[in-house]
């Protein structure tokens, strides 16, 4: 097959993307500011990459939102890597920061008056990517004003993506559809569906100490009731899947399900790095006054960096764990099954 020749900078658009930077400082009767220009290519860099993130995560919800998916197939896989790709362009991010902190607050005042009402509170991309992620309208922290500061058209946009299967949605479904601690075939005795999970509470609650024994009223409320599900992403069934998984990962058959779940805890660590990282650079830059976008500056980040954890209620798994000593043993059919000697 014959290709057309490609010339590198056309192929890249570089005349696009380098001529893209615009200070407002050094139009016409303003004083330039040398330190515009870094502000820009870092913030217009930080787009590029939100496109990146949210091409990776369409395609990995197109994935997940399949009729049925084997665990072990490289499609799982798939998802699993392109996960991974997110988390490291999200420690780009973070990164991304140490080089605007070679800018001064001085610097910053040379042209920060001249940008208002702009600010990154206007990130569509980013909102976006929020939604796509699974961090619902009722969650967010100043959701009655997140989308005031943008155009018609973006918030029409923001709302569309808001309507779309998310990423915790769709890892709910798969969780609720492996059987393995609650498939009949397993379990010799009756009540099949309860007797993992009735051991486990056992051995669970002789794990805790005096002063946690209030955590066993959580776990019952956490893997197996049904109050509050329209404030939960994960139901009980899929919390309970969740972690057998956890437990279990030793087994070959588990540990690439165990992957996509530690790796989306890892995505809500390296979102929490960057708000972290942006905090402080505020309060560096600008201390206690507002954005240029009319937010309470810090504090609204901060605000935001305490509420918008997407997947905590996997984290919250990890207080249910005990000593894999202490595990109960698996039916030998499963464990086989489980390591693939089937």
């Amino acid at each position: 097959m014959q290709y057309k020749p490609v010339y590198y900078s056309e192929y890249l658009q570089l005349n696009k993307i380098i001529d893209a930077q615009h200070p407002v400082s050094f139009e016409k009767g303003n004083q330039p500011a040398h330190d515009e220009m870094l502000f820009i290519i870092i913030h217009q860099a930080y787009e590029l990459w939100f496109k990146q993130v949210l091409f990776e995560v369409n395609a990995i919800t197109e994935t997940l939102n399949q009729p049925s998916l084997n665990d072990n197939s490289p499609e799982l896989q798939t998802v699993v890597h392109r996960l991974q790709r997110v988390v490291t362009i999200l420690r780009v991010l973070v990164q991304q920061i140490d080089i605007l902190e070679t800018m001064t607050p001085m610097d910053f005042l040379d042209f920060r008056d001249m940008l208002r009402p702009a600010s990154g509170f206007q990130s569509t991309q980013f909102k976006i990517l929020e939604a796509r992620l699974g961090l619902k309208y009722e969650q967010r922290h100043g959701k009655e004003y997140y989308t005031s500061q943008l155009k018609d058209n973006d918030i029409a946009i923001i709302k569309k993506a808001e309507q779309l299967p998310t990423v915790i949605e769709l890892v709910n479904k798969w969780l609720e559809r492996m059987p393995f601690a609650e498939d009949a075939q397993y379990w010799s005795s009756k009540g099949a569906a309860e007797t993992f999970w009735d051991h486990y509470e056992k051995v669970y609650d002789e794990s805790l100490s005096e002063v946690e024994k209030n955590n066993i009223n959580f776990y019952k409320k956490v893997f197996f009731s049904d109050a509050d599900n329209k404030e939960r992403s994960l139901s009980p069934k899929a919390c309970r899947s969740a972690l057998f998984i956890m437990l279990y990962h030793g087994y070959p058959m588990l540990e690439l399900p165990f992957q996509l779940l530690d790796t989306l805890l890892e995505i809500d660590n390296q979102l929490g790095n960057w708000r972290y990282r942006h905090i402080n650079m505020v309060r560096r830059m600008i201390g206690t006054r507002i954005g240029t976008g009319g937010s309470t500056g810090a504090g609204y980040l901060q605000g935001a960096m305490d509420k918008h954890s997407i997947f905590k209620e996997i984290s919250q798994l990890n207080s249910f764990l005990i000593d894999r000593r202490k595990l109960p043993a698996l039916p030998k059919e499963l464990a086989e099954k489980l390591g693939y000697n089937f």
